[in-house]
């Protein structure tokens, strides 16, 4: 077999191979949240939030996110008023996986295909075609909790 031969017949295979590999991945689900969260996930205040925070411990600074019951909490602004916060599903509408917070983009990012929220759930980029669902936060003192 000449060189050029086997580079052609190498390329090939390892293109068939990233390939598999990116098709098994759209197909993969490794961190779907139920995409229906239940009251009482949240950590102490209201029995019937689905996230719960106490704003003296948690949350403190810009960008610092919390998760649980399948929503992503996020500190969007300072202060602590409700609308320095924002809860969405952390699922994306695409397959299911956890998205991710990126503060210095101010969006929420799917890690599996690249799909873009605003803080407020709308869809930004796809493959995404859906809008996250949105909470409501409520602030009393120091407890933060959110509701749907």
């Amino acid at each position: 077999m000449e060189r050029k031969e086997f580079i052609s017949k190498l390329g090939i295979s390892l293109a068939a191979i990233c390939a598999g590999c990116g098709i098994a991945s759209c197909g993969s689900n490794p961190k779907a949240e139920d995409p229906a969260p239940t009251p009482g996930g949240g950590t102490g205040g209201n029995s019937n939030a689905l996230v719960s925070a106490n704003l003296d411990s948690e949350l403190k600074n810009v960008g610092e996110f919390k998760i649980s019951n399948g929503v992503i909490l996020v500190r969007l602004a300072t202060g602590n008023t409700a609308n320095a916060f924002t809860a969405v599903q952390v699922a994306c509408t695409h397959q299911g996986t956890s998205i991710n917070y990126n503060s210095s983009q101010g969006k929420f990012i799917c890690p599996n295909h690249g799909s873009q929220f605003s803080t407020n759930g709308a869809v930004l980029l796809g493959p995404a075609t859906t809008a996250l669902k949105g909470y409501t936060v409520n602030i009393s003192g120091s407890s933060l909790n959110v509701t749907a």
